[in-house]
């Protein structure tokens, strides 16, 4: 039987601020059967301008920008009840840091693995302070040219840190027609590494093709409810659609097989009967 894929829920930044929500979230994604939730951390003053923080954006938390990035961001009470619910639950768990401070951030806890999002691939800086780590790291390559997930990956390869590049494309949802899933097989020819994929399709259908084309993790953004408040809620699939993945990729992995070609024992007793009229 082919290795089932490691299946990332991202539940990102659409636990919408709430620690409940995000429990929610995080028993939605054990019970799918997923290996890891992942989270999203930023430092809003290092991620955005003042400029961009100060614009006029209406939302649960306020009128401005500034107030609904706020409003998104876990602090570190926060994630010391998800470090212990997630081991309550046992999953894992990690996240992606948009900046050195929230990478900074993030070794307060004892994380097993890395996750670079595809805005992150091209921050030479960034990528060497991660690679240092030495944990395994996911790599999403979204909004990126062969040229930049090469110069990702030799400082990884320079730093001798294990790590799995991620194919994505970075529209939210994306289209059927922009997946160009064969993707998976180039990058795993020119950099002879594992490939996984990130995906923002709606529906399953894609990660499960993905999955059969041997994509060795899937990770899909996950929500209660689609229409909720969120930019990445619509891109995002509900329980019934992760529970319903993760059963396809389960199945397809296991009828891929192992490739050798034999006769079962169940394959016997009709053959007899249907080869009954041949002499030989």
């Amino acid at each position: 039987m082919s290795q089932t894929p490691f299946i990332i829920a991202e539940i990102g930044i659409n636990h919408n601020g709430d620690i409940d929500i995000c429990k929610k979230l995080i028993i939605m994604a054990k019970k799918a059967g997923c290996d890891a939730v992942k989270f999203q951390k930023r430092n809003i003053n290092k991620v955005y301008t003042k400029e961009q923080l100060d614009l006029y954006r209406e939302s649960p938390w306020g009128k401005t920008n500034r107030e609904q990035k706020k409003g998104l961001e876990f602090e570190f009470k926060d994630y010391k009840i998800i470090d212990k619910f997630c081991k309550e639950q046992k999953i894992y768990w990690f996240a992606s840091a948009w900046d050195l401070d929230s990478l900074n951030f993030l070794k307060k806890f004892k994380l097993k693995y890395n996750k670079v999002a595809s805005a992150m691939i091209i921050d030479k800086k960034f990528l060497d302070q991660v690679a240092k780590q030495k944990k395994y790291t996911f790599i999403s390559t979204g909004m990126s040219s062969l040229k930049n997930i090469e110069n990702a990956v030799k400082i990884f390869k320079k730093n001798k840190c294990p790590y799995e590049l991620m194919h994505c494309v970075s529209t939210y949802p994306m289209r059927d027609e922009d997946a160009n899933l064969n993707t998976i097989y180039t990058l795993k020819k020119k950099f002879n590494c594992k490939v996984g994929y990130s995906g923002h399709e709606n529906g399953i259908a894609i990660s499960v093709a993905a999955a059969a084309m041997g994509a060795t993790s899937i990770e899909r953004h996950i929500t209660l409810d689609r229409t909720m408040y969120g930019s990445d809620q619509s891109a995002s699939i509900e329980e019934k659609g992760l529970t319903e993945m993760i059963i396809q990729i389960k199945k397809i992995k296991m009828a891929q097989g192992d490739g050798v070609k034999k006769i079962l024992e169940d394959e016997i007793k009709i053959a007899n009967k249907l080869r009954s009229h041949i002499k030989s």
